[in-house]
């Protein structure tokens, strides 16, 4: 039960970590699992291809092309237009699998890890996507604006790696992300009903 809800945890962080962008910390937890390093691995069930050297190729060319189509399409319009939505429904997918590659791993059912990355990684993105529109919004630099996803891509890696070293800072993780969310979703019935109110006057 104990190792449960260490692997719970461990799920948690990767999928918050997917979140924010798939795939360092799918890439970390490929390697981690080749390695069998930290108790993060998929040896087991249908998810063994996540520590799989093609699938690690493959995450590192899908990053790679995603800075190139931002550097042509500029952050501003990549994040807001159709390449911005698939890299959140990727970073959902990868939510999942993660939490369900682990809990597979090590001998339990999977389906309930697909429910809760999913679910994870979509909470992060919800509540980090205006945050990060309204500080691109505040710079005037194109590379500034740019330098925002290797942020993000730096935190992303950093959350995955401190979750397998501890895999109970996960559930840290959990409450940092809800306040998050309720703060994010505060400050837009705030705004909107500011503007209700101006439209009144």
């Amino acid at each position: 039960m104990n190792n449960l809800v260490f692997y719970i945890g461990l799920g948690l962080g990767l999928g918050f970590a997917a979140g924010l962008r798939p795939f360092l910390p799918a890439l970390l937890a490929g390697v981690l699992g080749q390695s069998g390093a930290l108790g993060v691995g998929f040896a087991h069930g249908h998810y063994h291809f996540m520590q799989s050297t093609w699938w690690l190729i493959a995450l590192a060319v899908a990053l790679a092309l995603s800075y190139l189509v931002q550097r042509r399409m500029g952050s501003e319009r990549f994040s807001t237009g159709f390449p911005g939505a698939a890299l959140t429904g990727v970073g959902i997918g990868i939510g999942a699998l993660l939490f369900a590659g682990t809990l597979a791993a090590h001998c339990d059912a999977s389906w309930p890890g697909l429910i809760a990355g999913a679910l994870a990684a979509a909470l992060v993105s919800s509540s980090a996507t205006p945050v990060v529109a309204g500080a691109r919004g505040r710079l005037d630099d194109r590379s500034a604006k740019e330098a925002l996803t290797l942020y993000l891509d730096g935190a992303a890696l950093l959350l995955a790696a401190v979750v397998a070293l501890l895999h109970p800072l996960g559930y840290v993780a959990l409450v940092l992300f809800v306040w998050l969310a309720s703060a994010t979703r505060r400050r837009s019935n705030e705004k909107y009903a500011g503007l209700r109110i101006l439209r009144r006057q």
